[in-house]
């Protein structure tokens, strides 16, 4: 890959290293929340569409019809992992000044469950190639797929990309998005796993996440779609972003979906919180004003 890797093609290489789990039949309150493998008929009445997320509607739907087992595909078992001398556990005290709360594998746990797969957080891990091999391998037995976030000021990212070079077939790209960074990708243990690394930054992170790690995921369950939806809407502020790459500028979507408003402090984590949003800014596009059409990946809904 070259130096600097369009989304799209990484996107592509990501999705050819994952594919839907087989399918098994599961009971009925079990397959809440899974995809369906398979159209579901009521005599010849198509009911159920495959790549459907199952919810209570089509719980109480199936059960209407007779069926106390549907078939489903499995949710994904994603194993989540952080690497980095600095970082410290939530609830403990920061000793020195280069110390920060280990946040990432939080972060994406919890946006691994939200996708409708198993997340298995593993405590920040000691920066011994050695021991990292061992948490890695011991992970292995228990992973559809594996997601590492390491630093890249410190030696965090080249100890992760040695490990996963001696378990695996490794590719390391530089991305063209705004304030990224490094990422890993490949198949590593004898089931050739998925294994993807995100950058220690947690917006940089979570903007990776939603970009290629859900959709790796979504693809694993079968689903109909894996991308979030996207819009047109009227830019309310202007923005500006750097040439050559793309940015994806956190945001707020009005209701009606006909405009939408960047968030200030682009910088800050708390932007990830307050958004529904990304504003998608193409590499050819340093400056866009206000009534300017954009396009907007839409996020879930955070206020009800």
């Amino acid at each position: 890959m070259s130096e600097h890797t369009r989304v799209d093609e990484f996107l592509t290489s990501l999705l050819a290293i994952c594919k839907p789990l087989e399918s098994f039949e599961m009971p009925l309150l079990d397959a809440h929340g899974a995809t369906l493998a398979a159209d579901i008929y009521a005599g010849d009445r198509l009911v159920l569409r495959e790549g459907a997320r199952i919810r209570s509607t089509q719980i109480g739907l199936a059960a209407s019809i007779g069926r106390d087992h549907l078939p489903t595909r499995p949710h994904p078992r994603v194993v989540v992992l952080s690497a980095g001398p600095d970082l410290v556990e939530p609830g403990q005290l920061l000793k020195n000044a280069s110390d920060e709360y280990e946040t990432n594998s939080w972060l994406l746990t919890t946006a691994v469950r939200e996708v409708g797969a198993v997340a298995y957080r593993v405590h920040s891990i000691p920066d011994n190639e050695e021991q990292l091999q061992k948490v890695i391998e011991d992970q292995l037995v228990r992973a559809d797929l594996i997601i590492i976030s390491g630093e890249r000021h410190d030696d965090s990212f080249d100890l992760i990309t040695r490990t996963l070079s001696g378990l695996g077939e490794i590719t390391t790209v530089d991305l063209a998005i705004e304030a990224s960074g490094r990422h890993n990708f490949g198949t590593i243990g004898p089931d050739k796993t998925p294994v993807v690394t995100l950058p220690g930054d947690p917006i940089a992170s979570y903007i990776s996440f939603e970009l290629f790690v859900r959709p790796m995921i979504r693809t694993m369950l079968g689903a109909a779609t894996i991308h979030r939806p996207s819009v047109k809407a009227a830019l309310e502020k202007p923005i500006e972003s750097a040439p050559g790459v793309r940015s994806y500028i956190r945001a707020v979507l009005a209701e009606d979906g006909k405009s939408v408003v960047p968030l200030e402090n682009q910088d800050e984590q708390s932007t990830l919180s307050d958004a529904n949003a990304f504003i998608a800014v193409s590499e050819s596009e340093t400056s866009l004003k206000t009534g300017d059409q954009v396009t907007v990946v839409v996020l879930e809904r955070r206020y009800i």
